[in-house]
């Protein structure tokens, strides 16, 4: 009877951490691009790509703030 109580809780701490790592997984993910977009920033001669640029890291920025 011991071992049925434990089950539940082992599975849900399971799912937990599965769910933990991958949004872990996504915010990496995310920062990756966030620092590839700003290098690609940097170094951007056109106007028009910079603002297409600065929209794309707005848009990283809002989904790694609703990871947090």
């Amino acid at each position: 009877m011991e071992e049925a109580d434990s089950g539940p809780s082992s599975n849900q701490d399971h799912l937990f951490s599965a769910t933990g790592r991958q949004t872990t997984q996504k915010k990496n993910d995310l920062l990756l691009s966030r620092k590839r977009i700003l290098q690609q920033l940097e170094s951007s001669n056109s106007d028009r790509y910079s603002e297409l640029l600065r929209r794309t890291l707005a848009g990283l920025d809002a989904q790694i703030a609703d990871l947090n």
